[in-house]
């Protein structure tokens, strides 16, 4: 509307620029319109009441065409063809008026006027004034009809269409518990209580989605819960059989079919475990309590999780640091885990104090990452593509959880290549 209102405005100043301008070219038109001919009517009739002054009866409008007034030199009237008032028309008031005049001579001196009242301008003056105050007047009209257009466009069509836009941009980002108002004099009004219903049913679908999608994970979670106890059954029992056949000879073929089972359990148990986990945090109920503890405690952590014996630690500086060691426990394990399943070489880990972080590095000697896909491994159920067309299992959760656990414990997982192998930096927040 913005526009239209500067349309308006400027075909308004044209308007009554063009009115102006013809105003202008108007205003001379008295000194324009038949002055020769006014000249020989004058000179015509001067020689004719100059041959007789006494006789002007001689002299008529309709021989002339015009109409005429003949006076002497104080302003008497001798002869006039319309009434004038008091008997008298001055040559100064003839000069005022602009009425044409012409000086009578007799005997060389000047012994009256003869002067045409009306010119035959008069009506076309009056006429150009008419016109002039006609176009104003029409333009002011045009101008009020335009605002009083604009206004109703803006009330009925531009005003509820840009409501109706607004609000499909609410829906469009999910913002659906704020009703579409209602207008009687809407033009727009079956749409509007169209695209408010249509807003009813999507958020009551998004609701219904939502509690769906809610049970879905909470079924996810407790099923991930449940099949913890037969898994570790089956875990503890390959365990004993295994001790059971250690104490037997010629059991090395049984043996290695119980060491495939406690395998592929070990590996079951690593999904579950990811996908329980994963499940909570979009419930919300992946809850972190963090509390000051010894450094020293990442050791330990490391060390129970180093059951191939290929992890070459540094000694940990001694300090505090604010954790939740269950939660730590589960990122150092995804780590080692991930390292032991793609790299299966020597694991480095080191420590360093940055500022208020303790910084841990844990690298390994695999082929590491390719560069491109570095921004994407901690994303949920993303493995890289060299990963996901080998034959080992996974879920792509581990470093998704991993880094969603060190967020939040106020840290930082930072994956990177280093000499042609793979490197998670850990930034433990110190006490």
């Amino acid at each position: 509307m913005k526009r239209y209102r500067n349309v308006v405005i400027a075909c308004g100043a044209l308007y009554f620029l063009a009115v102006l301008i013809f105003a202008i070219l108007t205003l001379n038109v008295r000194e324009d319109y038949g002055r020769e001919e006014l000249v020989l009517k004058l000179n015509e009739i001067a020689h004719k009441v100059e041959a007789d002054l006494t006789d002007t009866g001689s002299i008529s409008n309709a021989q002339y065409g015009v109409d005429l007034v003949v006076t002497d030199t104080i302003g008497e009237v001798l002869f006039s063809s319309v009434p004038v008032e008091s008997g008298r028309l001055s040559v100064e008031t003839a000069i005022k008026k602009g009425y044409p005049y012409r000086y009578i001579f007799v005997n060389g001196q000047t012994s009256g006027y003869v002067i045409i009242p009306d010119d035959g301008m008069g009506q076309t003056l009056q006429l150009r004034i008419r016109i002039i105050i006609g176009l104003c007047v029409t333009g002011v009209a045009l101008l009020i009809t335009a605002g009083v257009f604009g206004m109703y466009v803006t009330k009925r069509i531009y005003r509820p269409f840009r409501e109706l836009n607004d609000f499909a941009g609410r829906v469009a980002e999910g913002k659906l518990d704020e009703p579409l108002s209602m207008d009687r004099n809407n033009m727009f009004g079956a749409f509007s209580e169209s695209f408010d219903i249509m807003r009813e049913e999507l958020r009551s679908s998004r609701l219904r989605e939502a509690d769906l999608q809610k049970r879905e994970k909470e079924l996810v979670a407790s099923l991930s819960h449940d099949l913890k106890t037969p898994i570790t059954g089956i875990k503890v029992t390959c365990e004993l059989l295994t001790a059971k056949f250690d104490a037997s000879d010629g059991m090395e073929d049984h043996k290695e079919k119980i060491a495939n089972i406690y395998k592929k359990a070990d590996q079951i148990d690593v999904l579950v475990s990811d996908l329980f986990s994963a499940t909570l945090e979009e419930l919300g109920e992946f809850k972190v309590n963090c509390t000051d503890e010894s450094s020293l405690i990442l050791t330990d952590i490391v060390n129970k999780y180093d059951d191939k014996g290929l992890v070459q630690a540094q000694d940990v500086p001694e300090v505090l640091i604010h954790i939740d060691p269950k939660r730590m426990n589960q990122v150092i394990g995804n780590i080692i885990s991930n390292s032991y399943k793609y790299a299966g070489t020597a694991i480095e880990v080191s420590y360093r104090l940055v500022e208020e972080y303790l910084e841990m590095s844990i690298r390994d000697h695999g082929p590491g990452v390719p560069e491109e896909e570095l921004g994407m491994i901690l994303g949920k159920f993303y493995r890289g593509k060299k990963w996901a067309e080998s034959k080992e299992e996974g879920s792509g959760l581990g470093l998704y959880i991993a880094s969603t656990l060190m967020e939040k414990m106020d840290g930082e997982l930072v994956p990177s290549n280093e000499n042609k192998g793979f490197k998670i930096t850990l930034m433990i927040p110190l006490s």
